[in-house]
């Protein structure tokens, strides 16, 4: 235990002259902050660019009232109506 706390002195004794030399006042963001910002910018870019194309594909006209076909509704009431009921009758 004491080896570790004598290596994070050591440490912290180099580290300590290093932020003295950064301007406290002064605090920008770097390269690092650019690239994290470019790669979320293309991000955003290519789902809009994905949303664009899957929404000219939507067709959003309604069918008319005469178009809906009432066998699929006759379908779904002859299935239910073979079932039997839960207590097994």
């Amino acid at each position: 235990m004491h080896d570790m706390s004598a290596s994070v002195s050591v440490a912290m004794a180099h580290l300590v002259p290093l932020a003295k030399e950064v301007d406290e006042n002064k605090v920008t963001p770097g390269v690092l902050g650019f690239i994290v910002f470019a790669a979320m910018a293309l991000a955003v870019w290519g789902l809009m660019k994905s949303m664009s194309r899957h929404m000219n594909r939507v067709d959003f006209k309604e069918p008319e009232k005469s178009e809906v076909r009432p066998a699929a509704s006759a379908d779904v009431s002859s299935t239910s109506a073979g079932r039997s009921t839960p207590d097994g009758d």
